[in-house]
């Protein structure tokens, strides 16, 4: 008899119509899952096979626009979901108004008349899924465990619209005692990888640690989720530089891994950020469908993609009401070859551009998810600049063999890194951010370096003050200075931590000393100067953190968590609260 084994999870919700939405789930046999809803709505899906295992993704159609609705999840005739045993609120779909579609001529007016309380997006990344042990958590309570236990036991708190998951979902190079020991009962770990992920069964294991924890499961069938991963979803520094990815593809285990990691991916976490018509069109998903056994064709999908990146594109555009989000991949898309070197592909960089530039006017606020920053602490970024170009050669070949051996060492592999595609990703922010049809914010949204903070940039022609020029959407300024306000809002992590030491150094980049030696770099680098320069406009914290917008209108207001331990248990204590676009 076939069960659930995980899942279920909401991913997409339809923006549009307000009447259709995704839910994953893996059952334990081969099935047809239902998802069937109280308002009517209902879909059904038979599950597809991949390495032994069974997965549906179950398109709902027939929702209530602007509702809030319970479902079940059923195989067969039999319920599977809620559990009867649960103490936990039923999981719920929440359509938004159709009236709050983007589009030519929907004026903000409307939009926040159809929705009263705007859109709320939270968002976090670098998640370690270990229970803790004993009842003691090493690295603090997880804020998006704590964040489902705060929204389970009060039924009248906000909850999020959506949830973005910004990188490192699972942790394929850092593995946990309990996952440790499903490992050591299938193979040696003496033997490479040792204690790290080393095939797709084995990636499973991860997604079961994460996902099945009670209270975040629930929350993940309830709050509609968008993911792209970074390094640690696959290993630590993925992609860093051609040497580095030479090294790796010369041990004995590198092949499986990266096959089984981008495969689980797609599994897990890419087919969810589609849309219904999007994996209607999608030639992998039909292919894996139509067979009894998908392994052989995602295996193959996965081979070709490490061989050639630009034959995928994990990146994907999403729309809620009159705010737009660009999520980008900045790891598998990235050229590596040092006379050529982008974080971005020709092609991959071209459909960012149009996913940005393109009909400004449907959209009020901009997000572009990079799991990377893009404005990190300013020697940070003129240390990754000044190694780019040693990498590069400017300095002759023994200072490049050392420059690479500090690029692997010191993690540098940011934006800044790719100096090239720093400046014409600042550029792309700029003219999103100019011009009459302007957004009231343009915000890049990240993790990866486990603390979280606001920068904001100044361009050389806006004034000193609020890094934007004077002017207002209908004058945009001198020489097309912004008008949107333009942040970089990182958070992370969601449960981990970073070393004091490493603290230390963050709050030192941002130091004026900092400042000054990033300066000596950027000169022995020959580097020349960043298009913009930046001030830190909130920060640094450290902590298990999730960041949450508020969208209302051309209105923008930020909240930072963190989870805390207390004498009832962990809870979310507010760090932040502000708004970010003028009040009125």
């Amino acid at each position: 008899m076939a069960g659930l084994r995980l899942g279920p999870l909401l991913r997409y919700v339809d923006w549009e119509s307000g009447s259709t939405a995704t839910v994953w789930v893996e059952a334990s046999r081969p099935c047809t899952v239902e998802v069937r809803c109280a308002d009517g709505a209902s879909g059904t899906s038979p599950t597809f096979s991949v390495a032994g295992h069974h997965y549906a993704l179950v398109v709902v159609e027939g929702l209530t626009p602007g509702s809030t609705t319970a479902y079940e999840v059923l195989i067969g005739s039999r319920r599977v979901w809620p559990p009867e045993d649960t103490r936990l609120p039923p999981s719920t779909i929440t359509t938004p108004p159709v009236a709050t579609r983007a589009g030519p001529g929907k004026g903000a007016a409307e939009s926040a008349a159809a929705a009263p309380d705007g859109v709320r997006i939270s968002f976090g990344s670098c998640r370690w899924a270990a229970a803790p042990g004993g009842g003691h958590d090493p690295v603090g309570p997880d804020a998006l465990d704590t964040l489902a236990a705060h929204l389970a036991a009060d039924p009248a708190a906000e909850r999020p619209d959506v949830l973005l998951l910004l990188g490192d979902q699972v942790y394929a190079d850092e593995t946990s005692a309990a996952t440790r020991r499903r490992l050591a009962a299938r193979r040696d770990l003496k033997e490479p990888p040792g204690a790290e992920i080393a095939d797709y069964e084995e990636y499973t294991y991860l997604y079961d640690e994460s996902w099945r924890d009670p209270e975040v499961r629930w929350l993940l069938s309830t709050v509609p989720s968008c993911m792209i991963f970074d390094d640690h979803d696959v290993i630590d520094d993925w992609n860093t530089s051609a040497a580095w990815q030479r090294d790796i593809r010369a041990t004995p285990w590198w092949h499986e891994r990266i096959v089984s990691g981008l495969m689980s991916y797609w599994v897990h976490q890419h087919l969810g950020n589609l849309s219904p018509a999007e994996l209607a069109a999608d030639p992998v998903y039909a292919a894996v469908r139509a067979s009894p056994d998908g392994t052989e064709a995602l295996r193959r999908f996965a081979a070709e993609t490490d061989a050639d990146p630009a034959r995928t594109r994990w990146s994907y555009r999403r729309v809620f009401g009159r705010v737009r989000l660009v999520m980008v991949d900045t790891r598998a898309a990235r050229v590596l070859a040092e006379d050529r070197r982008a974080m971005l592909d020709p092609e991959e960089a071209d459909w960012l551009r149009d996913a940005v530039l393109n009909d400004p006017a449907s959209y009020d606020h901009l997000l572009i998810g990079s799991s990377l920053p893009w404005l990190l602490p300013p020697l940070v970024h003129d240390a990754e600049r000044w190694n780019a170009s040693l990498c590069a050669g400017v300095r002759g070949d023994r200072w490049a063999r050392f420059g690479e051996k500090v690029r692997r060492a010191g993690d540098l592999e940011h934006w800044a890194a790719f100096p090239e595609s720093f400046d014409r990703f600042t550029e792309l922010l700029r003219e999103a951010a100019s011009g009459p049809d302007a957004p009231a914010t343009v915000c890049v949204l990240s993790g990866d370096v486990h603390h979280a903070y606001i920068s904001e940039p100044r361009w050389p022609d806006a004034p000193p003050g609020n890094g934007r020029a004077s002017g207002t959407a209908s004058d945009p300024g001198p020489g097309g200075a912004p008008v949107s306000r333009v942040l970089q809002l990182t958070c992370s992590p969601v449960h981990n931590s970073v070393p004091r030491w490493i603290q230390a150094g963050f709050r030192f980049g941002w130091s004026r000393t900092g400042r000054r030696l990033g300066r000596f770099l950027a000169r022995h680098g020959r580097t020349g100067a960043s298009p913009v320069t930046w001030d830190r406009a909130g920060g640094p914290w450290f902590g298990n953190q999730l960041m949450t917008l508020t969208l209302l209108g051309r209105k923008s207001a930020l909240t930072l968590v963190q989870a805390t331990a207390g004498k009832q248990g962990a809870q979310l204590e507010a760090v932040l609260e502000r708004s970010l676009t003028p009040e009125g």
